[in-house]
């Protein structure tokens, strides 16, 4: 029930002080992360105790620079700090968040790349439309290559695979394989080392991605995929699939509808549907006790929702919830979907299924 209150509650306003506090520091604190990052800084502090102008030097940075950054991280409880020697370190527990290739510099990356788009974001507000994904590249491209690539290396093959049963069988033996929206395209790169017999095309319109994937295969020597720049609700294709793969795409799209209806043309009778994506409620009352629901509600105000209305598109944003998904494919044509915890991304999830129809 929504009343007006008439009386102030000083307690509550400072409170709510402390809290709105935390949050601009935290913002600034991402700009830090970002940058230790970046610089290396973060590794460099975590080889053993060392004072601001030694870090500098493994850095090769400049130590001015780094002792107010120091600061700010030190501050803060980031980095372990020395009064009697001026000496700093990275403890290995803090390590693994931020150094390892699973870590959350790509996160803090991310944050500053969306940072600059508020002015943009604003206007929207005001006059309608949205912001387009191809304003976002290639710095976005790059930081959502990074953040996925450890989850990628580290448990595509041994996690994902595995959920669904005879999934890696059916690659061994050789499939024809697609990637929608695949970005950089570094699943399929493995994928198409780790399984010679099949063959895999990615497709994206994000002409950077697609160099880089392009790139990134032909180092790899491998001959077994292609990538397409292409509009992924207008594929058109030769062969139609095995398998499909869809990573963390379908709530950004224009029309997720016909993206869906044309990844179940395209595949064979029989095929599979291999969809990871955001796992929230359906109504945000549902998300309310979700941790991650702010984050959610923020980068699809800044992101995943601006790049769909740019062009009047959905805007499912990405509080995508699970009963959303279920209707959606099922009007594509699917059958009911198993749905599994995304490994790795606790707060996505893994939607299989083949055609129904």
């Amino acid at each position: 029930m929504t009343t007006t209150e008439t009386v102030f509650d000083g307690a509550k306003a400072e409170a709510f002080g402390g809290h709105i506090m935390s949050i601009l520091k935290g913002s600034l604190l991402s700009s830090m992360v970002d940058i230790g990052h970046r610089t290396g800084l973060f590794a460099a502090a975590a080889e053993g105790w060392a004072t601001s102008e030694q870090l500098a030097a493994r850095a090769g940075l400049g130590e001015r620079y780094v002792r107010e950054w120091l600061g700010a991280v030190t501050t803060e409880g980031i980095i372990e700090y020395d009064e009697v020697g001026e000496a700093f370190f990275l403890p290995p527990e803090h390590a693994a968040l931020l150094i390892t290739p699973a870590g959350v510099g790509p996160l803090a990356t991310a944050n500053t790349v969306l940072a600059k788009h508020v002015h943009q974001i604003v206007q929207a507000f005001r006059e309608g439309g949205g912001v387009p994904y191809a304003a976002f590249t290639p710095e976005f491209t790059d930081a959502m290559d990074a953040m996925g690539r450890g989850v990628f290396d580290t448990m595509l093959l041994d996690a994902y695979l595995p959920l669904a049963p005879g999934l890696a069988e059916t690659l061994a033996a050789g499939a024809n394989v697609a990637d929608i929206a695949c970005g950089t395209g570094h699943a399929l790169v493995i994928l198409a080392r780790a399984f010679p017999a099949s063959t895999f095309t990615g497709y994206d319109l994000d002409e950077h991605a697609i160099a880089r994937a392009r790139a990134e295969a032909a180092g790899a020597g491998l001959t077994n995929v292609t990538f397409e720049v292409a509009d992924v609700a207008r594929v058109a294709v030769t062969a139609r699939f095995d398998v499909v793969f869809v990573f963390d795409a379908i709530h950004d799209q224009v029309k997720p509808d016909a993206v869906l209806a044309r990844i179940h043309d395209a595949l064979v009778p029989g095929g599979l549907l291999f969809m990871r994506e955001p796992h929230a409620a359906d109504t945000l009352a549902g998300n309310l006790p979700n941790p991650m629901a702010p984050i959610f509600y923020s980068v699809s105000t800044l992101h995943c929702l601006t790049v769909s209305l740019a062009h009047g598109g959905a805007g499912i944003g990405s509080a995508f919830g699970e009963q959303l998904a279920r209707r959606m494919l099922a009007e594509a044509g699917f059958a009911e979907p198993e749905v599994h915890l995304a490994p790795g991304q606790p707060f996505d999830a893994v939607y299989l299924t083949r055609p129904a129809r």
